[in-house]
């Protein structure tokens, strides 16, 4: 019995126990279909496993492959299929088999918490996913095993040209597939538009990545994968869609005021009554009380008899009741009252619509259209700043960041004296307003400059918010890709902005206003507004006239037709002729006519043809007795500085990357970026230029990215070793001082381009100083308590120290030193003065010999001159000697005589004696000046009665007489 009972058959589990897989394909293309336990470890009562279809298998979209028969089968209505591919169009939650994965610093600054990040992620929104909003880098992740070749494809935002957004395709080994940069980098789109991007797919497993940069989200929905071969069952449609037929590819939305349910295949109706429903929507809404929030004015086109008056209309869908509690109704509509005046260079012929004035012609909008008078030609351009219509050279639209277009008519209404945005059908809608100009042309004095302003749009503004609301003003050249060019947040007092056109190409302006970035279904911001005031676009090629400018005119004396000047002339209006700008000076744009359109170029600059003016290298300071020359040239035609690591809040690395340019003119200054050369080269033509690096290490991104480069310096004003130049400073105190005697360098600059926070425009100084100890190309840094290069945003400061900004050598930096006199030559030697503080210039001059007297000849000079000079001495104390012995004879005779008294002297022989030469017998008188005793001898003589003088007469060998 035992045994029997083994050979028993074992019966089937119910089929809701088990489903159906296949396994790996083999290598002839073969595979099993197996059955699968629901619950682990229940392995008995399973099917036996049976031969599957081919690998390369696949059903039709609208059909799925039934396992248990291996045979495709129609979906059933309320729910689709793609056959072979995979759709993810529903983000109420995060579908299993995504991931995110926040990368942090491989750096990190000392102390930095790495794991900042970990909370960042992409975040469902119901039908779309949004990225994060911090400054980490977060990527999305999905792996899928294609069974044959497919292609992945996704629609997606991103207006912001600051966030670096990319899609790359990984292997199983998380090795990145070779693509070419327009499927990795992805386009630009405009705010609130979707654009789709695909890619074609060979590899069996795959990993989809999808990366941001920086802090504005980026968004995705409808990604569909196709290539797998084969699905085993159908899709139900999302709440708020349906599909009605069995074998649907597909689900529709259901319209307005209808909704759905989890896999519909029809929409329910709402209660339209006290019920509303958007498109798509998978549920019914109360109908709120009317506010003031859901209505909004406009002003009325001009009828024939020009005039306009204020109505107040619901803001469209209608979802509001008016007949309840707390409801209010339309305000009643304004007065009549007259239309404002056309726009000028448009007229009123009498109707109730402005029309633009004949080519040739100009009006102020109040006057009829007239000719300009000789000498003169008209203005192209518009200037709007009255808004009775919309101009019929813009639009306006409304998109919404869920779905793809919302309401046309929410968009920018028209209110008189400004045009505002309208209410939109959410408060993260975004509204559009869009200005196309094909093309600029210059007035024709001028067609022929080589200016670099083609044209200029001018518009006033303001905004009023109580949310985050954002104003963005945008523009696409040649229809390639919509960049931002300034944007302003939240509350914005009223005031001008300007962007001037550097190339002459058509372009699109846009201003994109967004009230609030957070998704809402209850618009509580309607009140929030941006308001146009004035829009002035100059040199537009379809514009039209509003006046006349003066011209020149042909050299012959009939010519009245205008004639354009050479490049760096100006209109003498007295004469309508072409004058040439005096030397140094560049012609200012937009000057009016006359000799004082000609400005003077700054301290040490040249003119390039009136054009714009530079430095040529080379400057000249004097100060006392000293001139110091200076040549720049060996410095190179451009210094580059990265400096850095800086590091954002959440702790996002990045650099700042500097390109200067000193000599010369302005260049073209680009940065590669590899993202935008899909786009155009990432440069621009000025002095000094400055772009944000993102390195790719540690941040999950394969290739280092710039963000586009700004023009900090298109205009040079001057070199000067002071610290102030038209009202551009600097602060010394910034760079560490120098000890060496040459002065700092100043090289001031100034960019026209104004910003948000820079209403005069940004300013530039480069301060060149001379290091011996660098090399002439030098090396080039920023203060340290700034490392971007500027304390304020605006004034830019860098410090260039090299060898090559010392002053050129002159005779007074070097000195002469004599060698030893040898054989009767010398040697003179020349050396620098130390420290050496200068370059180029006067060379050394080659050493030099020159005949000396040795120190042989001075000996034997000094020798005679001792010689002769002890015989002198010798021969003059032998005759003093002799005199003073004959002066000892006279004196010892002299007292023999005074002793003997009352003795009268004997008369001497008046022969000369034997021995005695006639110069001994000279008699001599002398008068004897009394001594202290003597006096005191008179004075007693005297009281006496005796008055005497003593005369003493000398002779050389006779007696003396003495009479007393």
């Amino acid at each position: 019995m035992l045994k029997a009972a083994g050979k028993m058959t074992q019966p089937l589990s119910p089929a809701t126990d088990y489903y159906f897989e296949y396994t790996e394909c083999d290598s002839t293309g073969s595979r099993w279909r197996v059955a699968i336990p629901q619950h682990p470890g229940a392995c008995t009562g399973l099917p036996a496993p049976v031969r599957g279809t081919e690998c390369t298998f696949s059903c039709k979209a609208g059909e799925f492959l039934e396992m248990s028969a291996q045979e495709c089968t129609q979906c059933a209505a309320g729910s689709y299929s793609l056959g072979s591919g995979i759709r993810f169009d529903q983000w109420d939650y995060m579908p299993i088999g995504f991931s995110s994965l926040a990368t942090s610093l491989e750096n990190s600054l000392p102390g930095y918490n790495s794991l900042t990040c970990n909370s960042s992620s992409w975040a469902p929104q119901g039908n779309y996913l949004e990225s994060n909003r911090d400054e980490c880098t977060v990527s999305l992740i999905y792996a899928v095993h294609l069974k044959k070749q497919g292609s992945v494809s996704f629609d997606y935002q991103y207006p912001d040209s600051n966030l670096l957004f990319e899609f790359f395709i990984q292997n199983d080994q998380c090795q990145e597939m070779d693509q070419s940069d327009d499927k990795k980098w992805l386009k630009l789109t405009k705010h609130g538009e979707w654009a789709t991007h695909t890619v074609n797919v060979s590899q069996r497993l795959v990993v989809l990545r999808w990366g941001k940069k920086v802090v504005n989200p980026a968004l995705l929905k409808n990604i569909h994968i196709e290539g797998v071969a084969y699905t085993s069952e159908c899709f139900p449609c999302k709440p708020g869609s349906f599909s009605r037929v069995p074998g649907s590819s597909s689900c529709e939305p259901c319209p307005r005021d209808t909704y759905s349910g989890h896999g519909a295949s029809s929409c329910t109706p709402c209660n339209t009554s006290t019920q509303y429903a958007a498109e798509g929507s998978g549920s019914c809404k109360d109908r709120p009380p009317c506010s003031m929030k859901d209505y909004f004015q406009i002003h009325t086109a001009c009828d024939q008899e020009r005039k306009t008056q204020v109505i107040f209309k619901w803001v469209e869908p209608k979802i509001c009741l008016e007949n309840v509690t707390g409801a209010v109704t339309l305000p009643p509509s304004g007065e009549r009252e007259p239309c404002p005046p056309c726009n000028p260079g448009f007229y009123n012929n009498d109707t109730a619509t402005c029309s633009p004035c004949p080519p040739g012609t100009f009006s102020d909008g109040m006057k009829p259209c007239q000719q300009c008078p000789a000498g003169s030609e008209p203005t192209l351009g518009y200037e709007y700043k009255w808004w009775n219509v919309l101009p019929s050279n813009m639009k306006t639209s409304c998109f919404n960041v869920g779905n793809s277009k919302c309401d046309s008519m929410n968009g920018w209404e028209v209110a008189g004296n400004h045009i505002q945005a309208g209410a939109g059908s959410s408060d993260n809608d975004y509204l559009i307003l869009n200005l196309h100009v094909p093309g600029f042309k210059l007035p024709t004095s001028v067609s022929s400059h080589s200016g670099e302003e083609f044209g200029r749009i001018t518009f006033e503004f303001e905004t009023s918010c109580t949310a985050d609301c954002e104003l963005y003003f945008m523009m696409d050249v040649n229809r390639k890709s919509t960049k931002i060019v300034e944007s302003w947040e939240k509350n914005k007092t009223r005031q001008t902005y300007t962007h001037i056109m550097t190339k002459n190409a058509s372009v699109s302006y846009t201003w994109a206003f967004q009230r609030t970035n957070q998704a809402s279904d209850v618009r509580q911001y309607v009140k929030d507004v941006a308001r146009i005031y004035s829009i002035t676009v100059s040199n537009a090629v379809d514009g039209v006239s509003s006046s006349c400018r003066v011209c020149a005119l042909g050299a012959q004396p009939s010519s009245s037709a205008c004639v354009p000047c050479p490049p760096g002339h100006y209109i003498d209006a007295s004469t309508s002729q072409c004058t040439e700008c005096p030397p140094n000076t560049y012609l200012m744009p937009h000057a009016a006519p006359g000799p004082d359109a000609c400005k003077s170029c700054g301290p040490s600059s040249k003119s390039d043809k009136h054009s714009l003016c530079y430095s040529d290298c080379h400057f000249t300071y004097t100060e006392g007795n000293a001139t110091l020359t200076f040549d720049f040239s060996s410095l190179g035609p451009v210094g580059s500085l990265m400096n850095g690591p800086s590091f954002t809040s959440k702790g996002t690395k990045y650099f700042h990357h500097f390109n200067i340019s000193i000599c010369g003119g302005k260049v073209y200054l680009s940065i590669t970026d590899s993202q935008r050369e899909k786009e155009g080269p990432n440069a621009i033509t000025t002095f000094i230029c400055q772009s944000t690096i993102i390195p790719a290490s540690g941040r999950g991104f394969h290739t280092a990215l710039s963000s586009q480069s700004i023009n900090l310096a298109d205009t040079f004003v001057g070199t000067t070793v002071d610290n102030n130049l038209e009202g551009i400073s600097v602060t010394p105190d910034l760079f560490p001082k120098t000890s060496k005697k040459v002065p700092d360098v100043n090289f001031y600059y100034r960019s026209l381009e104004t910003t948000s926070s820079c209403e005069s425009g940004r300013s530039v100084v480069v301060t060149l100083r001379c290091n011996p100890d660098k090399s002439t190309t030098g090396e080039l840094s920023v203060p340290s308590q700034c490392p971007a290069g500027t304390c304020d945003g605006c004034t830019f400061q860098f410090l260039w120290e090299s060898s090559g900004a010392c002053p050129t050598c002159t005779e007074r930096d070097y000195h002469q030193i004599e060698g030893v006199c040898k054989g009767g030559n010398q040697d003179l030697l020349y050396v620098w003065n130390e420290p050496k503080l200068c370059m180029g210039g006067v060379p050394l001059p080659a050493k030099k010999t020159q005949t000396c007297e040795g120190i042989e000849f001075w000996i034997q000079l000094g020798a005679g001159l001792g010689a002769f000079t002890a015989v002198l001495l010798v021969s003059l104390t032998c005759y003093f000697w002799k005199k003073n012995k004959r002066l000892e004879y006279k004196y010892s005779r002299l007292v023999m005589s005074a002793n003997k008294e009352c003795e009268m002297p004997v008369a001497d022989s008046c022969a000369v004696m034997e021995g005695e030469n006639e110069a001994d017998m000279e008699d001599e008188v002398v008068y004897t000046k009394p001594s202290l005793l003597g006096k005191l001898k008179a004075i007693a003589s005297k009281r006496n009665g005796d008055n005497y003088e003593n005369v003493q007469l000398n002779s050389a060998h006779s007696k003396t007489l003495v009479w007393s």
